[in-house]
């Protein structure tokens, strides 16, 4: 299990008082008003950062750092990671995972066949779809419904899922 959660992606400033734009990549932007602090990869180092102000633009959320006063302490940052650490997470409803935690996890058919690693999880409104890469390179798109996904072992990293008609017929 990843102890590490993508919270966020620091996207440009705003204004010239050391604001910057955040993209969430939480489902839930205002839970950055319950955090008081994140983790910045710096791309060498990870640096915690503790959040002054929270504001809300559009679908993006506007941070301002403790100790960064002007556009130049913080415009090095724009396209580098925010990130929490799992104590900080949200609780999780039963059948709910973070998707951290699903990437990299090997996908079986209820037969035993292995059918691929989930790659990555698309968003599509009405559920998820878990995007499954087979060994020779094709992409299996799974309905992450109850219908198909039948069990997820985060500490085995291991789905087994029901296959649909259709699905294997590439």
């Amino acid at each position: 299990m990843e102890t590490m959660l993508r919270v966020g992606v620091i996207s440009s400033t705003h204004g010239v008082r050391g604001e910057v734009k955040v993209y969430p990549t939480t489902d839930d932007p205002e839970r950055f008003l319950d955090l008081e602090e994140v983790i910045l990869d710096t791309g060498r180092e990870r640096l915690p950062l503790k959040i002054e102000n929270v504001k809300f633009f559009k679908n993006m959320v506007i941070l301002k750092f403790k100790g960064y006063d002007n556009i130049n302490d913080i415009e090095k940052y724009k396209g580098r990671d925010l990130y929490i650490t799992r104590d900080q997470a949200v609780e999780l409803e039963e059948d709910e995972y973070f998707i951290a935690d699903l990437i990299g996890m090997s996908v079986v058919a209820e037969d035993g066949t292995v059918l691929g690693t989930l790659a990555d999880v698309m968003p599509t409104g009405a559920n998820d779809v878990y995007v499954v890469r087979t060994e020779n390179g094709k992409e299996l798109l799974i309905p992450a419904i109850k219908e198909c996904i039948l069990n997820v072992d985060v500490e085995e990293r291991a789905m087994r899922i029901h296959v649909m008609d259709g699905l294997l017929d590439l």
